[in-house]
């Protein structure tokens, strides 16, 4: 019976459909690198780097916490870039994150752990040496003229772009939150108005920190001071004959009440690039330390009969313009190219980028390990006398060539300048209120009748030059080998101070009849003008 029934044929047998493949399509619309994401109508180019960087630099002391010479850094980057054509243009999203091991004096960064960049090691060999850092260093959307995000200030310019160390005098913001919209002019013209985050433009107002010896006089204690890390003096209250009889304290944090805003005017084109820049941004204070005072020499405390009643200080507006230059220059070799920039800002120390070399997000820092004096850096300094803020005037000036020797073989040569000033009388004035109550007030310049306070280091009007000059090879597409020095000088505008390295901490106790410091012993304090170093450093870095 079997042998009765038809064999099915192989037509009649179902048959399973295979999937459809997707393959990956080169997408040629945004340039080269592009591929379309399977399934759908956007491109992405998924780009990178590899890092690695030895260095040397001039130091001077083998004090606790200095004495390094060597440094290192390992370093990655990500990048990814998704473009989709509209009906409004283009819609894009960009994502970089860079990831680093940093060791040694100078690659390390303090600059990075305050604007949280950055983590410490706590070993007892590694703290200050050490350092792992990760940051979301682009994430911006660009839609029909906006960017929205995380991306480059528009205030930038020249932005570093020929350095290995990167540490000359400019605007450099590589990251900061911000929403802007770039209008095309035609010609080569645009024209962009920027709102950008404060967090990553303040420096800080100067502060008298209270010294712990005593405490405040009255009903406050030290705790009192425990909300704040930046007190700053104030007179409150003056006796019959002027006398000071009072200081309260400002909390000189500033909070972030308003965006800084930036407008740029560029202009590209064949033979290069220029752009002027402007922002406004304000600098403000907390309220006074409800509580926080303290009373004259005598002991007698500030009270309801001598007080002087103050509001918080009025917030100010600092503000800053920029312009700068790029010359392309194929009529040397191919991809010569000229930057010219100068800046000029009160009280808004970041956007002149005078602070480069020493220290970022910090009101007063040495220019490097072993110097042998701080450098101030913040925007604005609160006058005790009259309780307003006063701002700091900066300005900075960088020229930067890179010449092409032959296709695998380039150098870039550059330098700049930077100028800090600070408003007139206001060292004075936190000298004058450096001593009330009997209690010190820590990081003033001292009373201007003391011997000391012609050579203290605080609040001195400064500038800075800086040099330097690389070779760099080539020998294959994105790969440089590379070796760059630098040359740094910080110069004090006016008179001399104590020189920190050759004598740390002495103290002025009376000054010879040529008007030489001397000790308590009667032996001269060695002063200085001025202090300097170089640094070397090697870098070989892989693009994809």
């Amino acid at each position: 019976m079997l042998a009765l029934i038809p064999a099915a044929s192989a037509a009649d047998l179902p048959v399973k459909k295979a999937a459809p493949i997707e393959y990956v399509r080169v997408c040629s619309t945004f340039g080269a690198g592009f591929f379309y994401i399977p399934g759908t109508d956007t491109c992405i180019r998924l780009s990178g780097r590899a890092r690695a960087e030895y260095g040397y630099q001039q130091n001077f002391q083998r004090n606790v916490g200095l004495g390094d010479q060597s440094m290192y850094r390992g370093q990655m980057r990500i990048n990814i870039d998704a473009r989709t054509q509209t009906d409004y243009g283009t819609l894009r999203a960009f994502i970089r994150t860079e990831a680093s091991s940093r060791t040694g004096n100078f690659m390390w960064s303090g600059t990075l752990q305050r604007i949280a960049k950055a983590f410490p090691a706590t070993g007892v060999d590694q703290y200050n040496r050490v350092q792992q850092q990760f940051d979301v260093d682009k994430a911006f959307i660009q839609f029909a003229g906006f960017t929205a995000g995380r991306a480059s200030s528009f205030f930038d310019f020249y932005a570093h772009d020929f350095e290995i160390i990167g540490v000359s005098h400019g605007s450099d913001v590589s990251a900061t939150n911000l929403l802007a919209y770039t209008a095309q002019m035609g010609n080569g013209f645009s024209a962009t108005l920027s709102m950008e985050d404060p967090s990553f433009r303040k420096t800080g107002i100067y502060s008298s920190a209270v010294a712990a010896a005593g405490g405040p006089v009255g009903s406050s204690t030290a705790a009192t001071f425990a909300i704040t890390s930046s007190p700053t003096p104030v007179f409150l209250g003056y006796g019959a004959d002027g006398t000071p009889t009072g200081v309260g304290f400002v909390d000189v944090i500033e909070r972030n009440r308003m965006p800084d805003f930036v407008a740029a005017l560029r202009n590209d084109g064949a033979w290069g690039s220029a752009q002027i820049s402007g922002a406004v941004k304000d600098v403000n204070t907390g309220n006074y330390i409800a509580g926080g005072y303290l009373g004259t020499a005598a002991g007698a405390p500030l009270t309801t009969a001598n007080a002087l009643a103050r509001m918080r200080p009025a917030t100010e507006y600092g503000w800053a313009i920029q312009g700068g230059v790029k010359f392309n220059l194929p009529m040397i070799a191919p991809g010569d190219t000229l930057y010219l920039q100068a800046a000029y800002a009160e009280g808004g120390t970041q956007y002149t980028g005078v602070q480069f070399f020493t220290a970022g997000y910090i009101t007063a820092a040495r220019p490097f390990q072993g110097a042998s004096f701080s450098q101030y850096l913040p925007d604005a300094t609160l006058n005790p006398l009259t309780g307003k803020l006063q701002l700091v005037e900066t300005i900075s000036a960088v020229a930067s060539y890179l010449h092409y020797w032959s296709p695998q073989w380039r150098s870039a040569f550059f330098g700049s300048y930077a100028e800090i000033n600070f408003a007139r009388g206001a060292r004075f004035a936190q000298g004058v209120a450096s001593v009330v109550g009997g209690t010190t007030i820590a990081n003033s310049p001292g009373l201007p009748t003391s011997p000391g306070y012609a050579f203290n280091e605080t609040l001195r009007d400064s500038r800075q030059y800086y040099v330097g000059a690389s070779l760099i090879w080539s020998p294959v597409r994105d790969l440089d080998i590379g070796l760059e020095g630098i040359y740094d000088n910080t110069v004090l505008r006016n008179g001399r101070v104590i020189d920190q390295n050759k004598n740390p901490g002495a103290v002025v106790a009376s000054l010879s009849a040529t008007g030489v410091p001397l000790n308590a012993g009667g032996v001269p304090i060695r002063t200085v003008n001025n202090t300097d170093t170089f640094q070397i450093r090697a870098r070989m870095q892989r693009d994809f």
